[in-house]
């Protein structure tokens, strides 16, 4: 049996929230056709992947 530890469920749903938020923001930027949105998504999934990388070994 495996036990959650608590901050490690926090930071999965911050990885989680910062993701969707980014291809959110990139797809509105497609949308819209604004390319400084789509650099903001892009630069919002690769925080949540540096985090991910970083977090879990």
């Amino acid at each position: 049996m495996t036990i959650d530890w608590l901050p490690d469920r926090g930071v999965r749903r911050a990885i989680l929230a910062l993701g969707a938020a980014g291809l959110t923001v990139i797809a509105t930027g497609a949308l819209l056709e604004a390319l400084w949105l789509l650099g903001l998504g892009v630069w919002a999934v690769i925080a949540a992947m540096m985090i991910e990388l970083v977090y879990r070994p």
